[in-house]
């Protein structure tokens, strides 16, 4: 059963990471390039869709399965490789703290802003913060994701 969990842990926060990293340097930079209104169009359309059972699933897998995996160890994990797998958790904690703290509420207010008529507004509140966000919280699946790896293989 813990080698399940490692290896669920593994998978979980890689297809995290991996979400984060393209959103990252594939969606924003591409909306980069659109008007205002269509940002705050499709920033709005992505945060109602986004969180859907797949995200959610790999979202609180990212962190609850790295905590597993630090309680349930397997015979002869070596104690440094408990430690990492603790530190993976406590990166993917930190990402979801930035998420809840950070990206959520600019979602909601960007969402809360639809139909004043000033999307140039409402994209200059969200975009610089949110991508500022974004980048801080995937560093962290990033390196939650390269911890797990090294605890699991080492």
């Amino acid at each position: 059963m813990p080698e399940v969990l490692e290896i669920l842990a593994l998978a979980c926060t890689g297809l995290y990471a991996g979400y984060m990293v393209a959103f990252m340097s594939g969606v924003m930079p591409a909306l980069k390039e659109v008007d205002d209104a269509s940002f705050t169009l499709v920033m709005r359309a992505v945060n109602r869709k986004v969180p859907g059972p797949l995200f959610l699933l790999l979202f609180l897998g990212s962190l609850a399965l790295p905590v597993a995996s630090f309680f349930v160890a397997p015979d002869g994990r070596a104690s440094g490789d408990t430690t990492l797998m603790g530190v993976a958790a406590g990166c993917a904690l930190v990402g979801h703290l930035i998420t809840s703290g950070g990206n959520v509420p600019l979602n909601n207010a960007l969402e809360s802003s639809k139909g004043r008529g000033d999307e140039r507004g409402a994209r200059t509140a969200f975009e610089g913060r949110w991508s500022a966000l974004h980048a801080l919280r995937t560093l962290f699946a990033a390196a939650a994701v390269g911890l797990v790896a090294v605890a699991v293989t080492g």
